[in-house]
């Protein structure tokens, strides 16, 4: 008998919900290796243990070298991973998620694909931003002028609270030190949220790319799902963050900070979670990690798979 090498691969029911882990660590300039079940990361500071079936997801920057082992234990795990330009900005690649089941993703796609569906969803999405307020009767066109003019009051309240200057959302993803502060701020800490909320979409077994109110592109749902938190999450922290910001700080690093404290109670990927259960119709009982394979068949639905059927 083989001798088992290292710790034994954690069962998915032993591992922790998406909703209980720390959102994301950010790494860079570093060496990330494998421990028993934790992953040792290494840079000119020293060596770090971090158990990493507690983290959502793990965010590589540049000059990041990362072990055979150490995904190994990520994939086992359900830790996403994503490869991402300096200071976060870009999301270049990603790694397996959590979920083993299609389940939630083929309802997505139901979603997605049957009209009325689809505009249910999005007038769900806008309902969630204006609480307390029926929006059943409002038209798409309308009501994206009404998120318009609330996320443009929002910037104008924040700019008043923290008096801060604010000139308007300008900002160029090829060059993130061309932006005024608060505009690098601001798109150093929603990379941030994008990547909590890839973190959880993925979990649950769904498609980044299906959304229902942006669409066309890969991250797509992402960019709908964290719209959703940027008016209590990473558009007030922004303006804390430049209102109270010294000369010659690494605005980037501060933002990722700054976001990592306001979400290390988990609280915020627990709503994500409770969000989109909501969104699609998801019973709160309705089981995530399914590890099992069928084929499809026309006329019964589903059938064992791993069977030879050429008596059929």
């Amino acid at each position: 008998m083989k001798e088992q090498v290292g710790a034994k691969k954690t069962e998915l029911k032993e591992l922790p919900r998406i909703g209980d882990r720390v959102s994301f660590i950010y790494v860079e300039h570093a060496k990330i290796n494998r421990q028993d079940s934790a992953i040792t990361v290494t840079d000119k500071r020293g060596l770090v243990k971090i158990p990493v079936a507690m983290i959502g997801v793990l965010l590589l920057g540049p000059g990041t070298d990362v072990s055979h082992r150490a995904m190994e234990i990520m994939g086992d795990t359900g830790t996403s991973v994503l490869w991402v330009g300096e200071r976060g900005v870009r999301q270049y690649a990603h790694g397996r998620a959590l979920a083993h089941t299609t389940r939630f993703l083929e309802k997505q796609a139901k979603y997605v694909s049957n009209r009325q569906l689809r505009l249910a969803v999005a007038r769900k999405m806008y309902q969630m931003r204006f609480e307390n307020e029926d929006v059943s009767k409002l038209t798409l066109q309308q009501l994206r002028g009404r998120e318009g003019a609330r996320v443009r009051n929002c910037y104008r309240q924040l700019a008043k609270e923290y008096q801060v200057s604010w000139q308007g959302r300008v900002y160029n993803p090829d060059d993130f030190q061309g932006g005024d502060p608060l505009n690098q701020a601001l798109s150093a800490a929603n990379v941030a949220l994008y990547g909590i909320v890839y973190s959880v979409i993925v979990a649950m077994g769904l498609s980044p790319g299906l959304g229902f109110v942006h669409t066309g592109h890969d991250l797509s749902f992402v960019y709908d799902v964290a719209d959703l938190y940027k008016a209590k999450t990473s558009i007030p922290i922004s303006f804390a963050l430049v209102a109270n910001l010294e000369e010659e700080e690494d605005i980037g690093r501060l933002a990722r900070l700054k976001m990592r404290d306001a979400f290390v109670d988990g609280k915020l990927m627990a709503q994500i979670v409770e969000g989109l259960q909501y969104l699609l119709d998801i019973e709160e009982d309705e089981r995530m990690y399914i590890d099992t394979m069928e084929l499809w068949d026309d006329k019964e639905g589903h059938v064992d798979y791993g069977i030879n059927y050429e008596g059929d």
